[in-house]
C-alpha cells in the first residue's frame, strides 16, 4: 500500500510538470544511488528493500527507454522489484487458512452442556412417551434395535 501511495504521490507532479519531471526524477535516482553507495563497503553494493522501493517508484516517472542510462541496475531488475512489491500486496498466504467447520464459541458450548445436564437431571421418561405418541414407535426401532 505504501508503494502504491508513493507512486501516486510521485505521479501528481508528473502530470503538472511533464517536462521537468523526468529531469527531477533522474536527479532523485542519482542522489539516492549516491546515498546507497556512501553507506556501502567499497566493492559491495547491496540494495535494501527501501532502496528497491524508491527506485521502482521513481521508475514510473521516467521513460523506460532511458532506464538503462539512469538507474544503477538493469531495467529487468527494476521490473522484477516492481513485480515483487505488487505480488506482496496481493499475497494472502500469511493469513491462516483453517479447513473444516469453524469452532463453536465458548459461551455456546457452556450453554449446550448446561442444558444437557439440566435435561438429564430432570428426565422422567417423558421423551420416550412423546416418541410413542408420535406414531413413529420406539426410538430404538429407528436405529435398527427393537
Amino acid at each position: 500500500m505504501l508503494y502504491h501511495l508513493t507512486r501516486r504521490l510521485l505521479s501528481v507532479p508528473a502530470v503538472l510538470l511533464r517536462r521537468d519531471t523526468a529531469k527531477d526524477a533522474e536527479l532523485l535516482v542519482l542522489r539516492h544511488e549516491n546515498a546507497v553507495l556512501r553507506r556501502q563497503i567499497p566493492g559491495q553494493v547491496r540494495y535494501e528493500p527501501a532502496d528497491r522501493f524508491w527506485f521502482a517508484a521513481l521508475s514510473s516517472l521516467l521513460p523506460r527507454r532511458r532506464w538503462q542510462e539512469i538507474f544503477p541496475v538493469q531495467p529487468a531488475t527494476i521490473l522484477a522489484w516492481h513485480r515483487t512489491f505488487i505480488a506482496r500486496k496481493w499475497d494472502y498466504s500469511a493469513r491462516r487458512r483453517r479447513t473444516g467447520r469453524p469452532s463453536t464459541h465458548a459461551t455456546i458450548k457452556r450453554l449446550v452442556l448446561r442444558l444437557a445436564r439440566e435435561t438429564r437431571a430432570g428426565d422422567t421418561g417423558g421423551s420416550r412417551a412423546n416418541w410413542l405418541d408420535s406414531g413413529i414407535g420406539s426410538p430404538h426401532r429407528l436405529c435398527g434395535r427393537s
